[in-house]
C-alpha cells in the first residue's frame, strides 16, 4: 500500500498538486486519470521519489519516505519496478541482457541464477526465443512485455506504469492492460497506472482517482465511474469516443 497524505507542490507561482490525499492499494490496479496539466504525472513523480513535495507526506506500508535514511530510501527504491512510456529498453542490449539489467544492479545473484531469473520472467509475459533479439527487431507490442519482464525481474512490491499503452493498436493495448492485471493479482504488488485510455480505466480499474486542476476530484473503480454525477469527471469520460458509444 501506498498513501499520499495531504500533499502539494508547486513551481513557483504555478500549484501543481493541492492538497492530494489517496490512498493505493495492494493487489489492485489502481489509476491515475485526468486531463493534461491536471497533475497526474507530477504525482506520479512525486509518489517514486523523483519530485520532493512540498507539503504532506508519502508512505510505502506505513514507512514515510521523507523521514528515511539515505539507506532506508535505496531499500525502497530495490522494490520498485517502473514500466516506462514507450517502454525505455537499451536499444544496445539484448532482450535478455535488458531484463537481466536490474538484477545485475540490485541483487546479488550469479550470472546463471539472473539467467534463470530472466527466462522466468519472459515466460511470464509470453516471448520465448526472443533472448538475443535486439529492441529493434521486435514489435511495440514486444517491447511493452520485454519492459514488463524487466520491471518484475526484482520481485517488486511496487508497480509503476507510465501510459503503458501509448502508441499501441487497441488489441496489444489489451493484450498489456491484462497482463498488468494479472502479475498485479498474482504477485500481490501495488500497482499504480498513469493513464488517458479509457479503454484501461474500463478494463482493470480495480481502483482510480480522477485530478482535476490539481486537486483528487474523485475516487472509485471501473463500476461506478460511468455513473457519477461528478461533472468535470463525465467530461472527461464521455469525451472518448468509446464511452459515448456505451452511454
Amino acid at each position: 500500500m501506498i498513501q499520499a497524505r495531504h500533499i502539494s507542490k508547486s513551481f513557483r507561482d504555478n500549484k501543481v498538486l493541492d492538497d492530494v490525499s489517496v490512498t493505493f492499494e495492494k493487489g489492485r490496479t489502481n489509476l491515475i486519470i485526468g486531463r493534461s496539466g491536471s497533475g497526474k504525472t507530477v504525482l506520479m513523480k512525486c509518489l517514486v521519489g523523483l519530485l520532493s513535495v512540498d507539503e504532506g507526506e508519502i508512505a510505502y506500508d506505513e514507512r514515510v519516505i521523507s523521514q528515511l535514511t539515505f539507506s532506508e530510501m535505496k531499500t525502497i527504491r530495490q522494490e520498485i519496478g517502473m514500466l516506462f512510456q514507450g517502454g525505455a529498453l537499451f536499444d544496445s542490449m539484448t532482450v535478455e541482457e535488458n531484463v537481466m539489467f536490474p538484477l545485475t544492479m540490485f541483487s546479488g545473484l550469479g550470472n546463471s541464477e539472473k539467467l534463470d531469473r530472466a527466462n522466468f520472467c519472459l515466460q511470464r509475459v509470453n516471448l520465448v526465443n526472443t533472448n538475443h533479439l535486439y529492441p529493434s527487431e521486435i514489435s511495440g507490442g514486444m517491447k511493452k512485455r520485454v519492459a514488463i519482464a524487466r520491471a518484475i525481474a526484482v520481485n517488486p512490491r511496487y508497480l509503476f506504469c507510465d501510459e503503458p499503452n501509448s502508441g499501441l493498436d487497441p488489441q496489444t493495448a489489451n493484450v498489456i492492460d491484462n497482463l498488468i492485471s494479472e502479475i498485479t493479482r498474482e504477485y500481490d504488488i501495488t500497482t499504480v497506472i498513469n493513464t488517458h485510455d479509457m479503454n484501461s480505466v474500463l478494463e482493470i480499474g480495480d481502483k482510480i482517482a480522477f485530478l482535476h486542476k490539481g486537486k483528487l476530484w474523485w475516487e472509485g473503480d471501473r463500476d461506478q465511474i460511468l455513473h457519477s454525477p461528478n461533472p468535470e469527471l463525465n467530461a472527461f469520460v464521455y469525451s472518448t469516443e468509446l464511452t459515448r458509444r456505451l452511454r
